[in-house]
């Protein structure tokens, strides 16, 4: 009998993250390591979690997520977009539930670039009359 498994690809930023849903206990494992080890603040560990609290299905599914890009925050939200999208395939009933609270949506801010003559994206040099 083959295993239940739910596969979804999440972005953040410049953040992507594979994630695969098994049945299990609610553990998060990232880039082989258990969450909290890998994120290392707590913030970070909870946005990951978001989608299951919302879903009300903190105990019922492991996520392993395979993250590459980016900076912690945004693998965060990476591996958080993923896990809704993931379970919204195993079970499509949660959609409108995780739709409404904004997890399906690709947060879509990105940096912004740098332009010639400035310093950064928006910093102007200092501006000398004389």
């Amino acid at each position: 009998m083959a295993q239940l498994q739910y596969a979804a690809t999440g972005r953040r930023k410049c953040s992507v993250a594979r994630v695969r849903l098994t049945p299990g206990t609610g553990k998060i494992t990232v880039n082989g390591k258990p969450s909290e080890e890998y994120f290392g603040r707590q913030t970070l560990e909870l946005l990951a979690r978001e989608p299951f609290e919302v879903a009300n299905r903190m105990d019922r599914y492991d996520a392993i997520a395979d993250v590459s890009g980016g900076g912690l925050s945004g693998q965060a939200g990476a591996i958080r977009h993923g896990i809704a999208r993931a379970l919204c395939e195993g079970e499509p009933e949660l959609r409108p539930v995780l739709k409404k609270a904004g997890l399906l949506t690709r947060d879509s801010r990105m940096k912004e670039r740098h332009k010639y003559g400035l310093k950064k994206a928006r910093k102007a040099p200092q501006f000398s009359k004389r």
